[in-house]
Protein backbone atom coordinates (compact mmCIF):
# COMPACT_ATOMS: atom_id res chain seq x y z
CA UNK A 1 0.00 0.00 0.00
CA UNK A 2 1.06 3.27 -1.32
CA UNK A 3 2.12 5.76 1.89
CA UNK A 4 -0.20 8.90 1.90
CA UNK A 5 1.41 12.14 2.44
CA UNK A 6 -0.19 15.59 3.17
CA UNK A 7 0.35 18.48 1.14
CA UNK A 8 0.79 20.84 4.12
CA UNK A 9 4.07 21.18 4.90
CA UNK A 10 5.25 20.46 8.98
CA UNK A 11 7.42 23.74 8.75
CA UNK A 12 7.85 26.07 6.03
CA UNK A 13 9.46 28.66 4.51
CA UNK A 14 7.01 31.18 2.94
CA UNK A 15 8.53 34.17 0.27
CA UNK A 16 6.81 36.81 -0.71
CA UNK A 17 7.38 37.78 -4.00
CA UNK A 18 5.10 40.97 -4.40
CA UNK A 19 7.17 42.41 -1.44
CA UNK A 20 10.55 41.42 -3.65
CA UNK A 21 9.31 43.01 -6.36
CA UNK A 22 8.63 46.37 -4.15
CA UNK A 23 12.15 46.06 -2.66
CA UNK A 24 13.48 45.62 -6.23
CA UNK A 25 11.10 48.30 -7.96
CA UNK A 26 12.56 50.99 -4.66
CA UNK A 27 16.27 50.62 -5.54
CA UNK A 28 15.73 50.88 -8.72
CA UNK A 29 13.86 54.09 -8.33
CA UNK A 30 16.99 55.38 -5.63
CA UNK A 31 19.99 54.21 -7.96
CA UNK A 32 18.64 55.66 -11.40
CA UNK A 33 20.41 55.72 -14.04
CA UNK A 34 22.53 53.25 -12.56
CA UNK A 35 21.37 49.84 -13.46
CA UNK A 36 20.58 46.95 -10.23
CA UNK A 37 21.62 43.24 -10.09
CA UNK A 38 20.12 41.64 -8.07
CA UNK A 39 22.20 38.99 -6.03
CA UNK A 40 20.75 35.46 -6.01
CA UNK A 41 23.44 33.53 -4.40
CA UNK A 42 23.38 30.99 -1.86
CA UNK A 43 20.38 30.05 -2.99
CA UNK A 44 19.09 33.20 -3.30
CA UNK A 45 19.88 34.28 0.64
CA UNK A 46 17.70 30.84 1.13
CA UNK A 47 14.79 32.58 -0.84
CA UNK A 48 15.18 30.14 -3.68
CA UNK A 49 17.26 31.77 -6.21
CA UNK A 50 15.42 30.51 -9.82
CA UNK A 51 12.13 32.22 -7.79
CA UNK A 52 13.89 35.01 -7.27
CA UNK A 53 15.90 36.02 -10.25
CA UNK A 54 12.71 35.62 -12.18
CA UNK A 55 10.93 37.81 -10.16
CA UNK A 56 13.71 40.31 -9.70
CA UNK A 57 14.21 40.13 -13.27
CA UNK A 58 10.59 40.83 -14.31
CA UNK A 59 10.46 43.63 -11.62
CA UNK A 60 13.35 45.70 -13.40
CA UNK A 61 16.60 44.10 -12.46
CA UNK A 62 18.84 44.38 -15.27
CA UNK A 63 21.83 42.04 -13.97
CA UNK A 64 21.66 38.97 -11.90
CA UNK A 65 24.63 37.97 -9.86
CA UNK A 66 25.75 35.07 -8.12
CA UNK A 67 29.19 34.02 -6.08
CA UNK A 68 29.91 30.47 -7.50
CA UNK A 69 29.59 29.72 -11.54
CA UNK A 70 27.62 26.24 -10.69
CA UNK A 71 24.88 28.78 -8.99
CA UNK A 72 24.80 30.71 -12.33
CA UNK A 73 25.04 27.34 -14.31
CA UNK A 74 21.79 26.23 -12.64
CA UNK A 75 19.60 29.41 -13.16
CA UNK A 76 20.37 29.19 -16.98
CA UNK A 77 19.53 25.73 -16.87
CA UNK A 78 15.75 27.16 -15.36
CA UNK A 79 16.08 29.64 -18.76
CA UNK A 80 17.01 32.26 -17.22
CA UNK A 81 18.88 34.58 -19.84
CA UNK A 82 19.46 37.61 -18.44
CA UNK A 83 22.79 39.17 -18.02
CA UNK A 84 24.97 36.88 -14.93
CA UNK A 85 28.29 37.18 -13.31
CA UNK A 86 30.26 35.21 -11.03
CA UNK A 87 33.09 36.07 -9.30
CA UNK A 88 33.91 33.66 -6.63
CA UNK A 89 36.38 30.93 -8.18
CA UNK A 90 38.79 27.84 -7.65
CA UNK A 91 40.80 25.36 -9.33
CA UNK A 92 37.85 23.38 -10.35
CA UNK A 93 35.30 26.20 -11.92
CA UNK A 94 34.25 24.91 -15.13
CA UNK A 95 35.23 28.04 -17.05
CA UNK A 96 34.40 26.43 -20.13
CA UNK A 97 30.60 25.57 -19.02
CA UNK A 98 30.16 29.27 -18.29
CA UNK A 99 31.85 30.56 -21.44
CA UNK A 100 29.64 28.50 -23.56
CA UNK A 101 26.57 29.22 -21.21
CA UNK A 102 27.35 33.32 -21.52
CA UNK A 103 28.01 33.55 -17.67
CA UNK A 104 29.93 36.73 -17.03
CA UNK A 105 33.45 36.06 -14.88
CA UNK A 106 34.97 37.59 -12.36
CA UNK A 107 38.73 38.00 -12.43
CA UNK A 108 41.16 38.92 -9.78
CA UNK A 109 44.41 37.86 -10.79
CA UNK A 110 45.96 34.52 -12.53
CA UNK A 111 42.82 32.84 -12.90
CA UNK A 112 42.61 34.85 -16.47
CA UNK A 113 44.68 32.46 -18.11
CA UNK A 114 42.20 29.43 -17.05
CA UNK A 115 38.87 31.37 -17.88
CA UNK A 116 41.31 32.46 -21.54
CA UNK A 117 41.99 28.61 -21.72
CA UNK A 118 37.96 27.90 -21.40
CA UNK A 119 37.34 30.27 -24.26
CA UNK A 120 39.82 28.54 -26.58
CA UNK A 121 38.52 25.61 -26.07
CA UNK A 122 34.72 27.05 -26.26
CA UNK A 123 35.92 29.03 -29.67
CA UNK A 124 33.83 32.22 -27.87
CA UNK A 125 35.49 35.07 -26.76
CA UNK A 126 34.82 34.84 -22.45
CA UNK A 127 33.20 38.26 -20.65
CA UNK A 128 35.18 39.30 -17.59
CA UNK A 129 35.01 41.97 -15.09
CA UNK A 130 38.51 42.36 -13.33
CA UNK A 131 38.13 43.26 -9.90
CA UNK A 132 40.16 45.13 -7.89
CA UNK A 133 40.90 44.90 -3.85
CA UNK A 134 40.44 47.85 -3.04
CA UNK A 135 40.60 47.32 0.95
CA UNK A 136 38.46 43.93 1.72
CA UNK A 137 41.31 41.68 1.42
CA UNK A 138 39.43 38.78 0.20
CA UNK A 139 39.39 38.51 -3.47
CA UNK A 140 40.80 40.56 -6.25
CA UNK A 141 44.24 42.04 -7.42
CA UNK A 142 45.99 44.15 -5.00
CA UNK A 143 46.84 48.06 -6.06
CA UNK A 144 50.05 46.31 -6.86
CA UNK A 145 49.40 43.69 -9.23
CA UNK A 146 46.56 45.76 -10.87
CA UNK A 147 48.59 47.22 -13.72
CA UNK A 148 50.36 43.71 -15.05
CA UNK A 149 46.18 42.12 -14.66
CA UNK A 150 44.94 45.08 -17.12
CA UNK A 151 47.78 44.05 -19.15
CA UNK A 152 47.25 40.51 -19.82
CA UNK A 153 43.21 41.11 -20.09
CA UNK A 154 44.41 44.16 -22.85
CA UNK A 155 46.42 41.77 -24.86
CA UNK A 156 44.09 38.73 -24.74
CA UNK A 157 41.01 41.54 -25.56
CA UNK A 158 43.47 42.29 -28.70
CA UNK A 159 43.27 38.30 -29.37
CA UNK A 160 39.81 38.19 -29.09
CA UNK A 161 39.85 35.99 -26.29
CA UNK A 162 38.35 37.63 -23.30
CA UNK A 163 35.68 40.63 -23.53
CA UNK A 164 36.59 42.86 -20.44
CA UNK A 165 33.13 44.51 -19.57
CA UNK A 166 33.48 45.91 -16.29
CA UNK A 167 36.02 46.97 -13.20
CA UNK A 168 34.66 46.04 -10.02
CA UNK A 169 35.50 46.21 -6.46
CA UNK A 170 33.91 45.22 -2.89
CA UNK A 171 33.19 47.69 0.36
CA UNK A 172 34.17 46.82 3.96
CA UNK A 173 32.29 48.86 6.02
CA UNK A 174 29.74 50.73 3.99
CA UNK A 175 27.12 49.80 6.82
CA UNK A 176 29.00 51.53 9.31
CA UNK A 177 28.64 55.29 9.93
CA UNK A 178 32.25 55.04 11.41
CA UNK A 179 33.74 53.57 8.42
CA UNK A 180 32.94 56.73 6.31
CA UNK A 181 36.48 57.41 5.55
CA UNK A 182 37.49 54.03 4.59
CA UNK A 183 34.92 54.26 2.05
CA UNK A 184 36.42 57.26 0.47
CA UNK A 185 39.62 55.45 1.01
CA UNK A 186 38.43 52.81 -1.45
CA UNK A 187 36.34 54.78 -3.72
CA UNK A 188 39.58 56.57 -4.23
CA UNK A 189 41.41 53.44 -5.20
CA UNK A 190 39.06 52.10 -7.41
CA UNK A 191 38.73 55.40 -9.59
CA UNK A 192 42.53 55.54 -10.19
CA UNK A 193 42.23 51.47 -10.74
CA UNK A 194 39.80 52.51 -13.72
CA UNK A 195 41.93 55.15 -15.20
CA UNK A 196 45.06 52.28 -15.57
CA UNK A 197 42.49 49.87 -16.93
CA UNK A 198 41.31 52.53 -19.82
CA UNK A 199 45.13 53.73 -20.33
CA UNK A 200 45.71 49.89 -21.23
CA UNK A 201 43.36 50.69 -23.82
CA UNK A 202 40.00 48.58 -21.95
CA UNK A 203 36.61 50.32 -22.39
CA UNK A 204 35.22 49.73 -18.87
CA UNK A 205 31.58 50.03 -19.68
CA UNK A 206 30.06 48.57 -16.35
CA UNK A 207 31.88 49.61 -13.11
CA UNK A 208 29.82 48.19 -9.79
CA UNK A 209 31.26 48.70 -6.49
CA UNK A 210 27.83 49.64 -4.56
CA UNK A 211 26.73 47.03 -2.25
CA UNK A 212 23.56 46.97 -0.18
CA UNK A 213 24.68 49.33 2.72
CA UNK A 214 26.54 51.76 -0.11
CA UNK A 215 23.63 51.93 -2.50
CA UNK A 216 21.44 52.40 0.27
CA UNK A 217 23.54 55.44 1.93
CA UNK A 218 26.23 56.22 -0.44
CA UNK A 219 25.22 57.69 -3.81
CA UNK A 220 28.13 58.40 -5.57
CA UNK A 221 29.32 54.84 -5.13
CA UNK A 222 26.18 53.72 -7.57
CA UNK A 223 28.42 54.45 -10.86
CA UNK A 224 26.99 52.24 -13.57
CA UNK A 225 25.52 49.33 -11.73
CA UNK A 226 25.29 48.60 -8.16
CA UNK A 227 24.87 44.87 -6.16
CA UNK A 228 21.81 44.25 -4.28
CA UNK A 229 22.00 42.03 -1.95
CA UNK A 230 20.53 41.76 1.35
CA UNK A 231 18.02 44.82 0.45
CA UNK A 232 15.96 43.18 -2.32
CA UNK A 233 15.07 40.44 0.55
CA UNK A 234 13.77 43.67 2.18
CA UNK A 235 16.12 43.39 5.33
CA UNK A 236 18.30 46.29 6.43
CA UNK A 237 22.27 46.29 6.58
CA UNK A 238 22.46 48.79 9.02
CA UNK A 239 22.27 48.42 12.84
CA UNK A 240 20.23 51.35 13.18
CA UNK A 241 17.81 51.59 10.81
CA UNK A 242 15.36 49.31 9.74
CA UNK A 243 13.88 47.54 6.60
CA UNK A 244 10.70 49.80 7.22
CA UNK A 245 12.77 53.18 7.92
CA UNK A 246 14.35 52.14 4.08
CA UNK A 247 10.92 51.51 2.99
CA UNK A 248 11.60 47.73 2.39
CA UNK A 249 9.48 45.02 2.91
CA UNK A 250 10.79 41.86 4.40
CA UNK A 251 10.34 38.89 1.92
CA UNK A 252 10.62 35.60 4.21
CA UNK A 253 8.60 34.29 6.93
CA UNK A 254 9.12 31.41 8.72
CA UNK A 255 6.25 29.51 10.17
CA UNK A 256 5.28 25.79 12.01
CA UNK A 257 3.04 24.60 14.21
CA UNK A 258 2.51 23.80 18.09
CA UNK A 259 3.89 20.11 17.99
CA UNK A 260 2.90 18.85 21.36
CA UNK A 261 1.23 20.83 24.59
CA UNK A 262 2.02 19.70 28.24
CA UNK A 263 2.08 21.14 32.13
CA UNK A 264 4.88 21.95 33.75
CA UNK A 265 5.74 22.15 38.13
CA UNK A 266 7.57 25.00 39.28
CA UNK A 267 11.32 24.09 38.97
CA UNK A 268 10.68 21.66 35.63
CA UNK A 269 14.11 21.82 33.71
CA UNK A 270 13.72 22.29 30.13
CA UNK A 271 15.77 20.78 27.45
CA UNK A 272 19.83 20.01 27.75
CA UNK A 273 21.71 21.40 30.54
CA UNK A 274 18.67 22.84 32.28
CA UNK A 275 19.66 26.51 31.23
CA UNK A 276 15.72 27.04 31.79
CA UNK A 277 13.70 25.84 34.79
CA UNK A 278 9.97 26.28 35.13
CA UNK A 279 9.67 29.45 37.63
CA UNK A 280 5.97 28.59 38.42
CA UNK A 281 3.30 26.29 37.26
CA UNK A 282 2.81 26.55 33.64
CA UNK A 283 2.07 24.96 30.36
CA UNK A 284 5.20 24.25 27.68
CA UNK A 285 4.80 24.30 23.89
CA UNK A 286 7.11 22.14 21.76
CA UNK A 287 8.02 23.55 18.40
CA UNK A 288 9.16 21.08 16.10
CA UNK A 289 12.39 23.43 14.48
CA UNK A 290 15.63 23.17 15.34
CA UNK A 291 19.44 23.89 14.80
CA UNK A 292 19.18 21.27 12.12
CA UNK A 293 16.43 23.82 9.96
CA UNK A 294 18.83 26.53 10.75
CA UNK A 295 17.00 27.64 14.07
CA UNK A 296 20.17 29.26 15.59
CA UNK A 297 21.41 26.77 18.78
CA UNK A 298 22.17 29.97 20.83
CA UNK A 299 19.23 31.88 20.55
CA UNK A 300 17.58 31.57 23.99
CA UNK A 301 15.29 34.16 24.66
CA UNK A 302 14.46 34.67 20.59
CA UNK A 303 10.57 36.05 19.94
CA UNK A 304 8.15 33.25 19.04
CA UNK A 305 4.83 34.50 18.14
CA UNK A 306 1.93 31.64 18.86
CA UNK A 307 -1.55 32.37 17.89
CA UNK A 308 -1.16 36.84 17.99
CA UNK A 309 1.05 36.45 21.50
CA UNK A 310 4.59 37.01 21.67
CA UNK A 311 6.72 34.42 23.97
CA UNK A 312 10.48 33.83 24.12
CA UNK A 313 12.44 30.61 23.10
CA UNK A 314 12.73 28.64 26.77
CA UNK A 315 15.77 26.68 27.23
CA UNK A 316 18.19 25.25 24.74
CA UNK A 317 17.36 24.96 20.82
CA UNK A 318 17.85 21.26 19.86
CA UNK A 319 18.60 19.75 16.47
CA UNK A 320 15.21 19.14 15.84
CA UNK A 321 12.65 21.42 18.15
CA UNK A 322 12.63 23.82 20.94
CA UNK A 323 10.49 24.67 24.01
CA UNK A 324 8.35 27.95 25.16
CA UNK A 325 7.15 28.48 28.64
CA UNK A 326 3.16 29.96 27.67
CA UNK A 327 3.35 31.69 31.39
CA UNK A 328 -0.07 30.02 31.88
CA UNK A 329 -1.83 27.42 34.27
CA UNK A 330 -0.68 24.43 34.01
CA UNK A 331 -4.57 22.93 33.90
CA UNK A 332 -5.27 25.69 30.95
CA UNK A 333 -4.98 23.79 27.66
CA UNK A 334 -6.24 26.15 25.49
CA UNK A 335 -3.52 28.12 25.15
CA UNK A 336 -1.64 27.32 22.10
CA UNK A 337 -3.31 23.20 21.94
CA UNK A 338 -1.09 21.93 19.21
CA UNK A 339 -1.74 22.55 15.53
CA UNK A 340 -1.69 26.31 16.78
CA UNK A 341 0.40 28.55 13.82
CA UNK A 342 3.27 29.52 15.32
CA UNK A 343 6.21 31.99 13.15
CA UNK A 344 9.27 32.48 14.32
CA UNK A 345 9.90 35.67 12.16
CA UNK A 346 7.65 37.43 9.51
CA UNK A 347 4.93 39.34 8.37
CA UNK A 348 1.93 37.61 10.33
CA UNK A 349 3.91 38.55 13.56
CA UNK A 350 6.04 41.16 12.81
CA UNK A 351 8.40 39.70 14.05
CA UNK A 352 12.33 40.58 11.90
CA UNK A 353 14.77 37.95 11.56
CA UNK A 354 16.76 41.02 13.25
CA UNK A 355 15.45 39.75 16.49
CA UNK A 356 17.13 36.45 15.85
CA UNK A 357 20.16 37.70 14.67
CA UNK A 358 19.94 40.12 18.24
CA UNK A 359 19.15 36.93 20.34
CA UNK A 360 22.38 35.01 18.91
CA UNK A 361 24.93 37.94 17.80
CA UNK A 362 24.41 37.43 14.19
CA UNK A 363 23.13 39.32 11.62
CA UNK A 364 20.11 39.07 9.56
CA UNK A 365 21.53 37.92 6.72
CA UNK A 366 22.82 35.09 8.47
CA UNK A 367 19.37 33.99 9.86
CA UNK A 368 17.81 33.78 6.34
CA UNK A 369 20.46 32.13 4.29
CA UNK A 370 21.14 29.14 7.13
CA UNK A 371 17.13 27.96 6.87
CA UNK A 372 17.61 24.22 5.92
CA UNK A 373 16.50 22.14 2.76
CA UNK A 374 14.09 20.00 4.99
CA UNK A 375 11.97 23.54 5.32
CA UNK A 376 9.87 23.57 2.42
CA UNK A 377 9.80 27.35 0.54
CA UNK A 378 6.26 28.22 -0.27
CA UNK A 379 6.09 30.98 -2.93
CA UNK A 380 3.44 33.70 -2.95
CA UNK A 381 3.49 34.91 -6.22
CA UNK A 382 3.99 38.64 -7.06
CA UNK A 383 0.33 39.72 -8.34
Amino acid sequence: MATSWTATPERWVTIDHSALAHNIDTIARWVKPAQVMAVVKADGYGHGAVEVAQTAVAAGATWLGTAHVREALALREAGITAPLVAWLHTINTPFEAAVAQNIDLGVSGPEIESVADAARASDLPARIHLKIDTGLSRNGAVPEEWDALCRRASELQQSGIVRVVGVFTHFAVADDPVGESDVDEQLRVYHEAVETARKHGLTVDVRHVANSPALLSRPDTHLDMVRAGVAIYGLSPFADRTAEDLGLRPVMSFGTTVAHNKPADEGTGVSYGYSYRVQKPTRLALIPCGYADGVPRIAEGAPVWIDGQRYRVTGRIAMDQFVVDLHTDREDDATAPVGTTVELFGAKSGIASDAWAQACGSINYEIVTRIGARVPRVHQQWV
